[in-house]
């Protein structure tokens, strides 16, 4: 039997064929010729002023009312910063990003895990939690969340929204994967239902390239002002010199016809995704999501995902750690699919694999 190839369902990172390498070397040698002085320099915090002018131009708000900083991450941790003391409460959707947990826990906080539906939160059981502790803020993905890949109800925006005005707590909105909407109707940001009481994080790592290092955040400008003031003190000023390069790159025009690109390279591998999970595991529960970067699955009865990556490894299929991504426990039977940076080929393959390993844990 020769070496089977290894694929890997782990990591939520961009097709290496989706880069646009070309018009990103022609953006930097023009921002290092246009702006080069400034770009080498210590600069604001908020970030590249010229960028932070396009993105603002962009979402309809003021410059004031955008940081910029190195990848979205970084926002949820100079965000703890300034509003976490220890033992705080914070929200979360359960499950979420495994990231952001472990952020969260380093300063302390305690996390309260709201149940997420297909169509966004339980809405009984953050009204149940909220009788009896308000967090300092509700961390929600709204669009094609990771790592379920669900997308929330209109309904279920307003009712959050509302949520939050009433018992007065921020809505931190990350919204990386929005403009990957593959098919169906987009609904609007938290941030464009209540400007005043969301943060809206968002980043250009699946966009561009991970190794731009760019994330912002669009929010009250004395909220952002005191989260740069956090930023200062730890780095002075971001990456001005790969912001200044997506700033150019953004300038000319490209945005629109990369995401335009990205929705045609990732929407079959979607589909493939999908195809493969009803024709090799028809009694598995997977989400449908319209974008994003993220299937994820229910697995059958007498299958722990635990046991199912044990199995898959024999099988050189190499699977995501299910229980991360849950802060009060939960997920024995949770699995993440990423699926934008394998071809169709590859992902028929991979979950052929993976149904290959569930069968062997379930016949134990």
């Amino acid at each position: 039997m020769s070496e089977l190839t290894p694929i890997n369902f782990t990591r939520g990172v961009p097709a290496v064929e989706s880069f646009p390498v070309r018009d990103i070397t022609k953006a930097a040698v023009a921002a290092m010729l246009d702006y080069g002085d400034s770009l080498m320099q210590y600069g604001s915090a908020l970030g590249f002023l010229p960028f932070r002018e396009w993105l603002a131009n962009w979402y309809g708000v003021q410059p004031n009312e955008v940081l910029t900083t190195n990848g979205s991450l970084q926002l949820v941790e100079f965000l703890s910063y300034h509003m976490i003391q220890p033992g705080d409460a914070v929200y979360t959707e359960s499950p979420t990003y495994d990231r952001t947990l472990t952020l969260l826990r380093r300063h302390g906080a305690t996390i309260v895990g709201i149940p997420l539906e297909a169509d966004g939160p339980d809405m009984a059981a953050l009204e149940a939690a909220l009788k009896k502790r308000v967090p300092k803020f509700f961390y929600i993905s709204p669009d094609f969340q990771n790592p379920s890949g669900s997308t929330h109800s209109l309904e279920k925006r307003k009712r959050v929204v509302e949520l939050a005005e009433q018992h007065n707590f921020w809505l931190v909105e990350d919204a990386p994967y929005r403009w990957l909407r593959y098919r169906g109707a987009e609904q609007p940001t938290l941030f464009e239902l209540a400007r005043h009481r969301v943060l809206h994080m968002s980043s250009f790592t699946k966009i561009i390239a991970p190794g731009v290092r760019l994330g912002y955040m669009l929010g009250a400008a004395e909220v952002l002002a005191k989260i740069a003031k956090i930023a200062e003190d730890t780095y002075i000023s971001p990456v001005f010199v790969a912001h200044g390069i997506a700033y150019e790159w953004c300038r000319r025009g490209h945005l629109p016809d990369q995401i335009e690109l990205l929705k045609k390279l990732y929407a079959p591998r979607l589909d493939a995704c999908l195809a493969a999970l009803d024709k090799y595991m028809p009694d598995a529960k997977p989400t449908r999501p319209d974008g994003g970067f993220f299937i994820s699955v229910q697995l059958p009865e007498g299958a722990p995902t635990t046991a199912v990556r044990a199995a898959a490894a024999k099988r050189a299929l190499n699977l995501a750690d299910g229980l991360a991504f849950f802060p009060n426990g939960g997920g024995e039977r949770f699995l993440r699919l990423p699926f934008c940076a394998l071809t169709p080929a590859q992902i028929d393959e991979g979950i052929g694999r993976l149904a290959e390993s569930v069968n062997e844990v379930r016949s134990k």
